[in-house]
């Protein structure tokens, strides 16, 4: 099936799948006619692939899960310490925006508005809040 054929089928633009294509996470072969492509084991990697990002998974992480995939002799511990690993990334993400949401707001309340110039949340840009 011809690259843009597949895009279609599974959700992702021409670019995406031949950027993949680039890094090694699919292979279309190249017909007589100079274009890639690809048969539905590589389109069932795509769509694995765009579920992994769906969840968040780096591409290196969507790399390493596919050899999982693609292993029979893959241990379901392996693939469930990568998704751990993961899951503690959201966790980190998720705590350092509440953190940021919690200093935003702060800003947001000190500042009163108005048509005076000053303004807490200049002021507090100008703090370094990583120390704090």
């Amino acid at each position: 099936m011809k690259i843009g054929e597949v895009a279609k089928q599974v959700g992702l633009s021409v670019k995406t799948i031949r950027y993949y294509h680039d890094i090694g996470l699919v292979v279309g072969q190249r017909g007589d006619n100079g274009y890639r492509e690809y048969n539905q084991q590589a389109i069932n990697a795509l769509k694995f692939i765009q579920q992994s990002r769906a969840l968040g998974f780096a591409l290196e992480d969507c790399k390493a899960l596919l050899e999982l995939q693609n292993n029979d002799h893959r241990k379901a511990a392996d693939v469930k310490a990568l998704a751990i690993h993961h899951l503690d990334d959201i966790n980190q993400r998720i705590s350092q925006l509440k953190d940021l949401r919690s200093q935003l707001t702060q800003l947001i309340d000190d500042c009163e508005g108005g048509e005076q110039p000053n303004c807490a949340i200049l002021d507090g840009l100008k703090l370094d809040r990583a120390k704090s």
